[in-house]
């Protein structure tokens, strides 16, 4: 299936369950309807408080019914014949396999984590003006933990130097800890479009490796 338009659309993120829906992993647009098409997986939609379990052709249907009411929140975009609305969860439908519980300990989870805040003045920062810093420095041999490292500005950082927070005068606005769950899921969570993805990761499984 080629796809005519819905550039943005295409860039929205979709939930995968396997056979006994569990998320075991977050893909694109295209894969999602790749799997549809080959009949490899069918969408899960919520509808009043339940979940509706469609085909792609089911959906093709549903999707023309719907075109005429389409909500801020969701994602459409146009084939060449059709207009289509992008799922946000589908169900593999041969895939059994459980997720190991993993959340990757790297910069990009520590900032989103940490939500691009600087944890010692509060405020919020582009990516290039962030940096990461050790509570207990290294040289004190503070370790490279969770709970050790956090988003800080630049010149915060620069401010704090070789010191503990005390030591600076500084106060962290909260305790670094490990996240239950991938931090970058967590953002997408605040998004309005993926609220139906909480009802099938707040007891879930999850390893995901978001890039």
């Amino acid at each position: 299936m080629s796809f005519a338009s819905g550039t943005d659309a295409l860039s929205s993120s979709v939930l995968v369950l396997n056979r006994i829906y569990v998320a075991v992993h977050i893909i694109n647009v295209r894969r999602a309807f790749s799997l549809l098409c080959r009949d490899l997986a069918e969408v899960i939609h919520i509808e009043d408080g339940q979940y509706a379990n469609y085909n792609f052709e089911t959906w093709r249907e549903i999707s023309e019914l719907k075109s005429d009411f389409k909500e801020p929140h969701e994602d459409w975009i146009r084939a060449v014949n059709f207009e289509i609305q992008v799922p946000r969860v589908i169900r593999l439908l041969g895939y059994d396999r459980l997720p190991k519980q993993i959340i990757r300990f790297n910069r990009r989870n520590i900032f989103a984590r940490d939500g691009n805040r600087c944890q010692y003045c509060g405020k919020r920062f582009p990516l290039q003006e962030l940096s990461l810093d050790h509570v207990m420095p290294r040289s004190r041999g503070g370790a490279a933990s969770w709970e050790n490292i956090v988003c800080a500005c630049i010149q915060c950082n620069v401010r704090k130097g070789g010191r503990t927070p005390q030591e600076a005068n500084m106060h962290l606005i909260r305790q670094p800890v490990k996240p239950k769950r991938s931090p970058q899921l967590t953002v997408k969570l605040g998004n309005p479009k993926y609220q139906s993805w909480k009802s099938f990761l707040d007891n879930a499984y999850w390893s995901v490796d978001l890039k």
